[in-house]
């Protein structure tokens, strides 16, 4: 769906009623990278495509350059869009970690992209990310992330698209609750943390929790 660009002409909107607090989320992202993030500072997104972090990040701190990675054309062109006179700050590069930049960063986030790599792509992901950081920098993080036997995982994602409902997008809850058991590779929040560290991040710190989404911020060991 990321690469149709009729498909993704309503992203930002669909993302502020399936994500609670989204724009806060983003808010404190940013506030967590501000700690150690110098003013003049390089920041790596990882699923930049869309933007929305993008510009949260680019128009609080007028000091900051980026790195905006996503393997979306159309993704990217609507965040160069979002961006406008911005997008300037901003190297951005069509593919994944892989192909970012081997610069090394003053801080990292990757936002609602982690749940749609299995453990063994993330873990690799991860690694690559922490390359591309100076030692104790921070990597933020947020993507669904529940328990992941069967009941408990039910029922979390039955409380998703129940918001995803409530916030009025037109969906079949038993059919989307079904649809994403299946086929996100999500993790439990305790294996989240595990790759983490596997990734050679020390301290991990759980800074958002709402229903089925969990953040963190971790720092580069």
């Amino acid at each position: 769906m990321f690469s149709d660009p009729h498909a993704i002409a309503g992203y930002a909107e669909g993302a502020m009623q399936k994500v609670p607090g989204l724009l806060d989320m983003q808010r404190m992202a940013r506030l967590l990278l501000e700690e150690r993030v110098p003013a003049d500072g390089t920041v790596l997104v990882l699923g930049a495509g869309g933007g929305m972090e993008l510009l949260a990040f680019a128009e609080a701190q007028a000091g900051w350059h980026f790195h905006g990675i996503d393997p979306s054309a159309p993704m990217l062109d609507m965040a160069r869009q979002r961006l406008g006179p911005l997008a300037s700050r901003v190297a951005f590069t069509e593919g994944y970690i892989d192909d970012a930049p081997e610069e090394v960063c003053d801080g990292a986030a990757c936002l609602l992209t982690l749940h749609f790599l299995p453990a063994g792509q993330r873990l690799h992901t991860l690694k690559a990310m922490r390359r591309r950081l100076k030692p104790g920098a921070p990597l933020v993080v947020a993507h669904h992330s529940y328990p992941q036997d069967d009941a408990q995982k039910g029922r979390w994602l039955q409380r998703f698209a129940a918001f995803s409902a409530s916030s009025g997008i037109a969906l079949d809850v038993a059919h989307t609750v079904d649809s994403m058991a299946r086929l996100l590779p999500a993790l439990s929040p305790e294996q989240d943390v595990a790759l983490l560290h596997e990734a050679g991040f020390g301290t991990v710190e759980l800074f958002y929790a709402a229903f089925s989404f969990r953040g963190w911020v971790a720092y580069a060991g």
